[in-house]
């Protein structure tokens, strides 16, 4: 059984087959890191990934599940490296934390997401979940900054807005690069986490 069998996907579970599709997904997500999303293709990602369409399809069930998978991954990875920038020094207040994201936020591949989000508005039908997905990977992290001692509703609203400005701040950044007005945008949004915190 060779594994560009398509119509066989029994291995693609054991542990071999999951190390392969991981190795694969992080190739294809490297390349959309680099050359965006525009002209995706199967074809394309199995040049990244060193191997041939029929492989991937074997791992994957589709370029759109290839394609979120991929994204998902890079979305990770920027989660990771924001919360790193958060959570260095002790001691800092809520607004700092999430201040120390926005370099994180706006740099690399992060066009790659503004992308995908930008598609899934286009075609939501057919990439509804690049957006939907977005807000589930996100919002543990926010919450996991916010105060452990304050209640499950106000973590929980108070991440969504630190989620939703940031969304506003990124689709700012990228249509128009207005950097005076995102600043004084977090100015605002400092003084109301303070607030939020000394309440």
């Amino acid at each position: 059984m060779t594994e560009e069998r398509t119509g066989y996907r029994r291995s693609a579970k054991s542990p071999r087959g999951e190390a392969r599709r991981r190795e694969l997904l992080g190739k294809v997500a490297d390349e959309l890191g680099t050359n965006g999303l525009v002209d995706f293709s199967l074809r394309r990602a199995a040049r990244a990934a060193g191997t041939t369409h029929k492989v991937l399809l074997y791992h994957f069930d589709g370029p759109e599940d290839l394609l979120t998978q991929a994204v998902l991954q890079l979305r990770e990875r920027r989660i990771d490296r924001a919360m790193t920038a958060a959570g260095e020094g002790d001691g800092r207040s809520l607004a700092d934390r999430v201040r120390s994201m926005w370099p994180t936020l706006i740099g690399t591949e992060s066009w790659v997401l503004d992308q995908a989000i930008g598609l899934a508005m286009y075609d939501a039908g057919r990439y509804a979940d690049l957006a939907r997905s977005a807000s589930r990977q996100y919002l543990p992290a926010l919450l996991s900054l916010c105060p452990q001692d304050w209640d499950e509703q106000r973590r929980s609203e108070v991440a969504e807005l630190i989620l939703a400005t940031l969304r506003g701040f990124l689709i700012e950044w990228r249509t128009s690069g207005d950097a005076p007005g995102i600043e004084a945008g977090f100015a605002a949004l400092v003084r109301a986490l303070d607030r939020e915190e000394q309440a």
